[in-house]
């Protein structure tokens, strides 16, 4: 990551002045504009509907923005971020997550499925039975999408198996609306287009095992940023992209993003120099997560070179490369992340400007640490 974008950071970073208390999210609101509308008019273009994964930017003012440019609503995660955006007008919303309602679940599903159109993700029989149970006589107002495995190995059904697992569903009096999936295995170099490839051949599998069983699914859900450009497919009715809101190191590293369309970095201040190979920043794990491994790092630091190359919990090791420059302790510098969202989630605020860094506004991250 070299030239115009990191250079650009560190303007920002140099005008806001004062103004920033490291460590800090710094986003470019503009950038993010843009990767807003670009997003939906690639979708539009190929006749998909957006519904973008808030678990990104967990922003209702983000969020806000995308369904104004046009998103049909929004995905979460937990039922928390449910309540959350549901409570800020959002009425349209899929919880892609295999949800199962113990505890306070049962309450807050049917709570939320009276105020906002509610879709949950279900992958077994077990989950389906104790959905409508917890329904009770309104389980027609709970609609549900079949999760299917694409190739991520992760949750879901073989696409041969999710029109009974929808017919279950439908006979438990819920509503089966389709089914979606996560082509997880395209998020590393040289995978995206592979994994958008077999994501489009279990879609139209579970796509036909629905009709089998009398089931037409008006939702046909893709995921990812990594494979986003590429979910094209004619069985696809909606893509659910997450990072492309912000984008990172990782998605410009296997080519879901170009460098100027990163929004969001992470201000850091060296607070040590023993003479060692490295520095030390005050961003850690706490601030980071741990998202790299040790041969490229937890976290690029582009105007030096340089990489995190060890974080404790409020502490980072920027390790130098021989010869460069060696910032100077109380120097503040740019961390780009290598995975947005966990960083995000780090947060109680994020401090946004613009690419000249000409004004600061400080946006609550409404859903941070909403895990339930």
């Amino acid at each position: 990551m070299s030239g115009a974008p990191h250079e650009r950071f560190e303007h920002v970073l140099r005008a806001l002045g004062d103004q920033v208390s490291t460590p800090a999210p710094i986003v470019l609101i503009d950038v993010v504009e843009e990767n807003i509308r670009r997003m939906q008019a690639f979708a539009e273009a190929h006749g998909k509907a957006v519904r973008p994964h808030v678990k990104t930017h967990k922003s209702v003012a983000i969020g806000r923005m995308q369904l104004d440019a046009g998103a049909i609503g929004l995905t979460v995660g937990t039922l928390s971020e449910a309540e959350i955006f549901a409570d800020a007008g959002c009425d349209d919303l899929m919880l892609a997550y295999p949800i199962w309602p113990a505890g306070t679940k049962a309450e807050r599903i049917r709570s939320l499925a009276v105020r906002t159109r509610l879709t949950v993700g279900v992958e077994s029989a077990a989950a389906v039975d104790a959905l409508a149970a917890a329904m009770s006589d309104d389980a027609a107002s709970l609609g549900v999408v079949v999760e299917i495995d694409c190739g991520a190995r992760r949750s879901g059904v073989r696409p041969e198996e999710a029109g009974a697992l929808a017919a279950r569903a439908r006979e438990a009096g819920l509503d089966p609306r389709g089914i979606f999936t996560y082509p997880g295995h395209g998020g590393s170099v040289g995978k995206p287009e592979g994994a958008a490839a077999d994501q489009a051949v279990a879609l139209r599998r579970a796509a036909a095992s629905l009709r089998e069983h009398g089931i037409e699914p008006s939702i046909v859900s893709a995921g990812s940023t990594p494979t986003a450009s590429r979910s094209t497919d004619d069985v696809i009715t909606e893509i659910r992209p997450g990072e492309y809101v912000f984008n990172d190191h990782d998605g410009v590293r296997i080519g879901a993003a170009e460098p100027e369309q990163i929004g969001l970095f992470v201000a850091t201040t060296v607070i040590s120099d023993q003479g060692h190979p490295h520095v030390i920043v005050d961003a850690g794990t706490k601030a980071l997560a741990r998202e790299g491994n040790p041969d490229r790092g937890y976290g690029q630091v582009p105007s030096y070179g340089a990489h995190l190359s060890l974080l404790n919990e409020y502490h980072g090791f920027v390790a130098l490369p021989e010869g460069g420059e060696r910032p100077q302790v109380g120097t503040r510098i740019v961390v780009v992340p290598h995975h947005v969202c966990p960083v995000v989630n780090s947060f109680e605020e994020l401090l946004v400007t613009d690419r000249a860094g000409s004004r600061l506004e400080r946006w609550p991250v409404d859903a941070q640490g909403q895990l339930n």
